[in-house]
């Protein structure tokens, strides 16, 4: 049995992921526990040939990470957020999140600006169809191909002249001191970001009580109360990793979360990209999981239940 003060941090072994659980490694020393990891490769980092959503969705990278926690190997599971499924497995708790990186989306591309300037029927490379659809919307002549793989592998796929340009989520770039490799950064107008992109979640079983108080105290509330907006309106539209769903709420002053989503079709990127903007008084998760239901509503009111029922 482990020492009772020893706790370990189950994560993937991809430089980013071992980043993320040093990062969190870090602040819980500084809180005086003694911290170690331990390292996994998921299903997600092992299936490359195929995208997510045909293989079973984001929860791949998160399946294993929640094994160690009940078989006891591992005490809390760092992940980023928006590969955590929307409904967690009974006995397991979301116990901390922290404060947000970057949240938009970015584009690597060694021989071009922007988006804009690359050339008619330019091959992009990007695994999500989130980013898919709204690239489509923007550049309906671009080759956009499916790009799997760690950031690493990403990048050199790009480097070796697979693709003319990739699309990744800005926060990974920059916590692996990789932001010099950005051209453009989207705004959040141009690509909504996804539910919970840039944020990270920490994961524990429900019954380990003892970790809680020092997890709850490297939790950030604004982001915790946006982050549920988002994660809402996913779960509201029956969320799933094959559902082209972008989702991201940001503050106004003080109590006020200005949410943004968007819908594309999951078979015809063609068609038209379904966009609410819903805004409200956050300052609970009740009141955030409301306003993220009422933009799935928006969304069903716009006709997202076409867009949802394909097979």
């Amino acid at each position: 049995m482990m020492h009772s003060e020893e706790f370990v941090i189950a994560t993937r072994e991809s430089r980013l992921a071992l980043w993320q659980a040093e990062h969190v490694q870090s602040l819980l020393r500084e809180r005086g526990l003694t911290v170690s990891l331990l390292g996994m490769t998921t299903r997600g980092d092992q299936i490359l040939d195929r995208t997510l959503s045909k293989v079973g969705g984001k929860g791949l990278f998160v399946k294993e990470l929640e094994t160690a926690l009940e078989d006891g190997r591992a005490h809390l599971a760092v992940h980023s957020l928006k590969d955590v499924p929307m409904e967690l497995p009974d006995g397991f708790t979301l116990a901390a999140v922290l404060d947000r990186e970057d949240p938009r989306d970015a584009l690597v591309c060694p021989g071009y600006a922007s988006l804009a300037d690359l050339p008619q029927g330019a091959c992009v490379g990007t695994s999500s169809l989130r980013r898919v659809t709204q690239l489509l919307n923007a550049r309906p002549d671009l080759q956009v191909e499916p790009l799997r793989g760690n950031l690493d592998t990403r990048l050199r796929k790009l480097d070796e002249g697979q693709y003319d340009a990739i699309v990744l989520a800005a926060a990974g770039l920059k916590r692996l001191g990789m932001a010099h490799r950005i051209r453009q950064i989207f705004s959040e107008d141009e690509m909504i970001p996804c539910a919970g992109q840039g944020a990270l979640g920490i994961e524990i079983r429900t019954s380990h009580l003892a970790l809680r108080p020092h997890l709850e105290a490297l939790s950030h509330a604004p982001t915790g109360l946006a982050v549920t907006t988002e994660r809402a309106v996913s779960r509201a539209l029956g969320g799933s990793c094959s559902m082209p769903l972008a989702a991201h709420a940001r503050w106004g002053d003080g109590q006020h979360l200005t949410l943004d989503a968007a819908l594309g079709h999951p078979t015809d990127p063609a068609r038209p990209l379904l966009r609410v903007r819903q805004a409200g008084v956050v300052t609970d998760l009740e009141s955030a999981e409301t306003l993220g239901r009422e933009a799935a509503q928006a969304l069903k009111d716009m006709g997202a239940d076409d867009y949802l029922l394909t097979p």
